[in-house]
C-alpha cells in the first residue's frame, strides 16, 4: 500500500504540470490582449510597453512559463493583473476557505442523502417504495440549477422568511442552508441509483445467503456484508464528482451573491487575469487529483480484499 501511494504521488507533480502547460499556453496563445484590457480607456502604447515589461511579458515564452512553475512551487502565484500590487494567494485565500465550506455542505446532502436512500430501495425491491424513491430522485435530478435556486429563494426566504435571500455567514450560519440544497439536491440522484444498483449485485452473491443461512441478524448482514461491500461503486463517483460539483457551485454563488470562487474566477476570465485563472485551475487540478488517491486508500479499508502492489 505505501509503494502505491508513493507511486501515485510522484505522477501528482507530472499531471499538474501538464494542466498548467495547457492553460498557459492557452492564455498566451489566445484571443485578446491582458494589457490592454487593464488600461482600458487609458491604453497607450508607451503605458502598454511598461506595464509588459515590469511584468516579464516581453520575455520569451519558455522564460515566462518556467518562472511562474518556479514561483507556484513555493506557494507565489504572482500578482493580479486585475488588482494591482495584490498577490493572487492573498485574494484567492479567503474565497476558497468560503467556496469549500459550501461544497462540503452540499456534499453531506448528497452523500448523506442519497447513500442511504439508494440502499434502502434496494432492499425494499419488490415493493411500491423502491419505484416511489427512484423517481423521486429522479424529480430532484431532472431540476436544473436555474429553477431550484429560485423555488428555494421564493419559498423559504420570500415566502416563509426563514433565511436571507442572499449573502454568506459561514458554514455554521442558517445562510449556507439554500446554496448547499440548490448544488446538492440534484446529487442525490446519481448517488441514489449507485447505491442501489451497487447493493442490489451484493444481494445476489453467494455469501450473503450464506450468512443468512447460518442466522446472522439481519442488521449485520445489511450493514457489515451488504452496505460495506456495495459503497466501493460509490467511492468512485465521490472522487469523479468532484469537479462537476465545484462548477456548479459557480453558478450557485452568483446567484447567492456568496463571496467565493466562482465570482471571482468568472471576473479574472472577462479580464484575462492569467494568474488567477491559472491558480484557480491547478488548486482544482490538484485537489481532483488527492481526492481520487484518497478514495484509492479507502478501497481497502472498505473491502479488505482489494491490496495495492
Amino acid at each position: 500500500m505505501l509503494a502505491y501511494i508513493v507511486r501515485r504521488l510522484m505522477w501528482t507533480p507530472v499531471l499538474l504540470l501538464a494542466v498548467s502547460a495547457i492553460v498557459f499556453a492557452l492564455g498566451h496563445y489566445g484571443p485578446g490582449d491582458p494589457v490592454q484590457i487593464q488600461l482600458g480607456q487609458h491604453y497607450t502604447e508607451e503605458r502598454a510597453e511598461r506595464l509588459r515589461e515590469s511584468r516579464g511579458l516581453n520575455d520569451p515564452v519558455y522564460e515566462q512559463y518556467g518562472r511562474y512553475v518556479w514561483n507556484a512551487l513555493r506557494g507565489d502565484f504572482g500578482d493580479s493583473f486585475q488588482f494591482q500590487g495584490r498577490e493572487v494567494s492573498e485574494l484567492l485565500g479567503p474565497k476558497l476557505k468560503v467556496s469549500a465550506q459550501l461544497f462540503l455542505a452540499a456534499s453531506l446532502i448528497t452523500i448523506g442523502v442519497g447513500v442511504p436512500l439508494g440502499f434502502y430501495s434496494a432492499v425494499k425491491q419488490g415493493s411500491w417504495l423502491d419505484p416511489t424513491v427512484v423517481s423521486g430522485s429522479l424529480a430532484l435530478n431532472a431540476m436544473p440549477v436555474f429553477l431550484t435556486a429560485p423555488f428555494l429563494i421564493i419559498f423559504f426566504a420570500l415566502k416563509l422568511d426563514w433565511v436571507a435571500v442572499s449573502g454568506w455567514g459561514g458554514f455554521f450560519d442558517k445562510q449556507i442552508i439554500l446554496p448547499a440544497l440548490t448544488i446538492g439536491l440534484p446529487g442525490i440522484a446519481v448517488f441514489t441509483r449507485i447505491m442501489r444498483s451497487s447493493t442490489l449485485d451484493v444481494l445476489g452473491q453467494d455469501y450473503i445467503r450464506t450468512a443468512r443461512a447460518k442466522g446472522l441478524p439481519g442488521h449485520v448482514v445489511n450493514y457489515r456484508h451488504i452496505a460495506r461491500i456495495a459503497l466501493i461503486p460509490v467511492l468512485t463517483l465521490i472522487g469523479f464528482s468532484l469537479s462537476g460539483l465545484l462548477g456548479g457551485a459557480f453558478i450557485v454563488e452568483l446567484i447567492y451573491g456568496i463571496p467565493g470562487v466562482g465570482r471571482f474566477t468568472l471576473d479574472a476570465i472577462f479580464a484575462r487575469d492569467f494568474p488567477v485563472i491559472m491558480a484557480v485551475t491547478l488548486i482544482g487540478a490538484a485537489s481532483l487529483v488527492i481526492a481520487n488517491l484518497i478514495v484509492d486508500i479507502l478501497y481497502s479499508v472498505i473491502d479488505p480484499r482489494i491490496r495495492y502492489q
